[in-house]
């Protein structure tokens, strides 16, 4: 029994212990806490530790705390070293001050002194930034790749042309004067122009790659250190041909190490009436592909006619290509929370219908299931080229951010605008983890992808694009993946396999956990926990099917064992791939030339028939209403801008 004298001893002696804890953690926050941990810390930031070893001559924005009231003596000292104080605090003991990278360190060893760290820039995410997860991937880098924002993966955006001087496109975001990041700009449209008069490819690179210099990074994009390649293949009007198109990615390829082209983007497209078999533009995509270049393509805005009903089969070239990364679009009303996306009504459709003509005069359709995913691309605001020909002719485009011209941005909708951002995410998962082929690419995109219930897989390809699971997968992957087989460990020494799940703006989610092939798709974690076959350059990832007799099986030299292949099923619902559910019949879609007959109702849409498309007017005259206009619902918000540089 305890006695109460006992009792009454205890109790002392668990209050001095509960004392001594709280003093302890009292000094943690203080230069005695530091000590008494076990040494003093550094006085300098890393980041601005970073900036003091690269040297120079720019004065840095440091903010200096002191343990007192700060000196007359230390305000004198940053003076001699030919920096200046620029903000003292009533209530504080701090200065904010100028100071060369050569004098902070004698600063930083002075007694009245504490800490120094760098002004940095405080600012909201983007809508982009938040509602993909980008903000949270930011975090996912290594001491060997800094913060995840795309630095040093160049990313060639073929298209209009881009406006090198906006300022969403800064060396540094702090400083207009230390040039942009549009690294080179070459044109194929023969007039020898390279900026963007039509507006379109600034507003596209801006939405994979535009810093946030502008309303305090509310328009960031998703690689804002990522370098651009300008490849104006548009002219002013937004229009181009296919030579020009594909002389743009020759000389991506042939000039793929000089400016780490990394990326393609394709904001653009055509109808698609070959096979991708024999598509030109097709074929000058898989090359790049082979050259390990990773191509992003939009899937088109022809899902749906003149009178909104919705449209099958209708993915534009190069988008059917089985090696590109086809991205439709997604409306997220301007939210942050992904509850409410869905797809967009104007978003192309698979399957292919792309086609070859055998000897005998009979049509073979490629029959492709695309796009491969989707990503938000509904009245999105992005840069503004200065004087462009599309807000020229539509002033409500503009979104009127802010009085100078190279802070401005403007409305666009489309898959041209949900492509970049995937290409963007694709500049990330590189800068992560550089080591991933093409198909590895593809296929983490497509495997952290989340469903969107009531949408199938022709409409949405594996789901939406989730950028913080993808970016946490590719850190999972190995990096020495050259001389892999099929069954090699995929993960790094280590690493546990990844949690299928992600948190988003508030949503919570499972991941699709599965990948798009030709005709259906593969389920299995040892797609992520072993080396398939396909990942591998010089094969496309849908290789992982083969049709014999009639029957889809797998192909063992390129999958192992533990990945199941579909039977053709193709409908999502809320908690991934269903299986009571079948949009296409087992085995209909595989029908050479027939999807559910040409022409027939399929559910709530139909299929186009034997390439009876639209004309090419009209179909301009569709591609303008939808980059104008998209789907009309609430749109993404505008922040306006108070910098004058």
């Amino acid at each position: 029994m305890i006695t109460r004298n006992l009792l009454r001893h205890r109790i002392r002696g668990i209050c001095l212990l509960l004392a001594f804890v709280a003093t302890v953690a009292a000094l943690s926050g203080s230069e005695q806490g530091r000590a008494y941990a076990g040494g003093s810390a550094k006085k300098v930031g890393k980041d601005l530790d970073d900036k003091v070893k690269a040297g120079g001559t720019t004065q840095l924005k440091i903010v200096i705390q002191t343990p007192s009231t700060p000196t007359s003596s230390l305000k004198s000292a940053i003076a001699s070293a030919g920096g200046s104080v620029k903000k003292s605090y009533k209530n504080l003991r701090s200065l904010a001050v100028l100071l060369p990278p050569s004098a902070v360190n004698t600063i930083a060893a002075r007694s009245d002194v504490t800490y120094l760290a760098l002004d940095r820039t405080a600012r909201v995410s983007g809508h982009i930034e938040t509602t993909t997860g980008v903000s949270l991937a930011r975090s996912y880098g290594t001491v060997s790749t800094g913060t995840l924002d795309g630095r040093n993966i160049g990313i060639a955006i073929l298209d209009s042309g881009i406006d090198a001087g906006h300022h969403s496109f800064l060396n540094d975001p702090n400083n207009y004067t230390l040039g942009s990041r549009v690294i080179c700009s070459v044109d194929f449209t023969g007039t020898g122009v390279t900026t963007d008069l039509y507006g379109h490819g600034t507003h596209v690179a801006a939405l994979a790659a535009g810093g946030p210099h502008v309303s305090d990074g509310a328009y960031t994009g998703v690689a804002p250190a990522a370098k651009l390649i300008n490849v104006r293949v548009l002219d002013a009007s937004g229009q181009g041909t296919v030579s020009n198109i594909i002389a743009g990615i020759d000389w991506c390829i042939t000039n793929k190490s000089t400016y780490n082209i990394r990326v393609i983007n394709l904001s653009l497209g055509t109808t698609a009436v070959d096979s991708y078999l024999y598509d030109p533009l097709c074929l000058a995509v898989r090359r790049a592909f082979d050259a390990g270049i990773v191509v992003v393509a939009a899937a088109g805005n022809s899902g749906r006619d003149a009178s909104g009903n919705k449209l099958y089969g209708t993915i534009h070239s190069p988008g059917i290509e089985p090696s590109a990364i086809t991205v439709g679009a997604a409306n997220t009303f301007g939210t942050d929370t992904r509850g409410d996306d869905v797809i967009t009504t104007y978003s192309s459709r698979g399957p292919t219908r792309g086609f070859y003509t055998d000897t005998a005069g009979l049509n073979h359709y490629d029959n492709l299931i695309k796009p491969d995913l989707v990503a938000p691309g509904n009245l999105l605001i992005s840069a503004e080229a200065v004087n462009n020909n599309l807000v020229a002719a539509d002033p409500t485009l503009a979104a009127g951010v802010s009085s100078n011209a190279y802070h401005e941005q403007m409305y666009l909708s489309g898959t041209s605008m949900a492509s970049p951002i995937v290409a963007g995410t694709v500049a990330l998962l590189l800068q992560r983890n550089p080591s991933l082929t093409p198909n590895l690419v593809k296929a983490v995109l497509e495997y952290a992808a989340q469903p969107l219930a009531g949408f199938n897989n022709l409409e949405q390809g594996a789901g939406l694009l989730n950028v913080e699971g993808s970016t946490r997968l590719a850190g999972l992957i190995r990096t020495d993946l050259t001389n892999r087989v099929k069954g090699d460990l995929l993960l790094c020494t280590g690493c546990s396999a990844p949690v299928l799940t992600s948190s988003i703006a508030g949503t919570n989610f499972n991941w699709g956990g599965a990948l798009i092939q030709k005709w259906n798709y593969l389920t299995g974690l040892n797609l992520m926990t072993k080396y398939q076959g396909v990942y591998g350059l010089g094969v496309v990832l849908s290789d992982g099917t083969i049709f014999s007799n009639g029957v889809i099986v797998s192909d063992g030299v390129v999958l192992s064992d533990g990945v199941v292949l579909s039977d053709g099923v193709v409908m999502a619902d809320s908690s991934g791939w269903a299986s009571s559910t079948n949009v296409l019949a087992s085995g209909v879609v595989l029908a050479d030339g027939v999807v559910l007959a040409d022409g027939v109702v399929l559910a709530d849409g139909v299929v186009l028939s034997d390439c009876v498309f639209s004309t090419f007017s009209t179909s301009v005259a569709q591609a303008n209403s939808v980059v104008k206009s998209g789907d009309r619902t609430n749109r993404m918000a505008v922040k306006f801008d108070t910098r004058v540089d």
